[in-house]
């Protein structure tokens, strides 16, 4: 890899750090740039899930007293997202790598819609909310439950808008401010890029040259990101990560 290479891999890593902890689509900002340097698809998604890791780390450390004031969520969160990622990393290595390459997008759009949508359909859901249930909740239900692990799985195996899907699903199923949801979807991401990666590095193929650039970058951006996003106003915070997902999504169709 030469030097303009791995500067490259370096800022791709300090950007995707940033999109981590902030709104969720990190891996299309770094997966490109691996595809781009001449790795095969399948090793530059695993090499960019391993890189990554760091940044999901450092974003999750930066979103600390968010995660501090919901403790028993936050345990459910890592739990769901990581036996998602499992199956997700395993199905990575077996299917072809063009299974996703039609849904994607369209999933993607989907979640920023919903993600956007939010406030006024949590507004309509607790309308229509029986007397009889909390009327804030606080606790994941178990269809929350069931579409938490199912993004996890999508994280594991790609993970290119799993941030925004996550907001979604949480943002749907629960009765939090954005940031303590932020920091929710960081730490899910950091989950689902944990387990993954403990499995690509038992059954897949790596590219060293651009894990270890790609991780470099990620501890710092992430950090930053969970710094910027804990100040970012509500709407603000939503607005970028519709924006973002929007984008990604339509580069991922245009590019398929």
């Amino acid at each position: 890899m030469s030097p303009a290479e791995l500067a490259g891999v370096l800022a791709a890593g300090l950007g995707a750090g940033v999109l981590t902890s902030t709104v969720g689509v990190a891996s299309l900002l770094s997966f490109p740039v691996l595809v781009a340097l001449g790795l095969p698809p399948v090793v530059a998604n695993a090499s960019n899930t391993v890189g990554l890791l760091p940044g999901a780390v450092s974003g999750s450390l930066g979103y600390r007293e968010e995660l501090r004031s919901q403790p028993t969520l936050t345990l459910r969160v890592l739990v769901t997202s990581a036996v998602g990622a499992v199956a997700g990393a395993l199905l990575l290595l077996v299917l072809p790598p063009a299974v996703f390459e039609a849904v994607v997008p369209w999933l993607i759009l989907g979640t920023c819609v919903l993600v956007g949508l939010q406030p006024r359909l949590s507004r309509l859901l607790r309308a229509r909310r029986s007397p009889d249930l909390p009327q804030v909740r606080t606790e994941m239900s178990r269809p929350t439950t069931f579409f938490a692990v199912l993004t996890g799985s999508y994280g594991g195996y790609f993970g290119a808008g799993s941030g925004v899907m996550m907001m979604a699903v949480l943002g749907l199923g629960l009765d939090l401010d954005l940031r303590v949801v932020n920091a929710l979807k960081t730490l899910s991401v950091m989950a689902g890029n944990l387990v993954a990666s403990a499995i690509f590095l038992v059954l897949a193929d790596l590219a060293w040259e651009a894990v270890v650039p790609l991780a470099v970058g990620s501890v710092l951006g992430g950090y930053v990101g969970a710094r910027v996003g804990r100040r970012l106003p509500a709407t603000l915070l939503r607005s970028l990560v519709v924006v973002a997902g929007v984008t990604g999504a339509v580069v991922l169709l245009v590019t398929g």
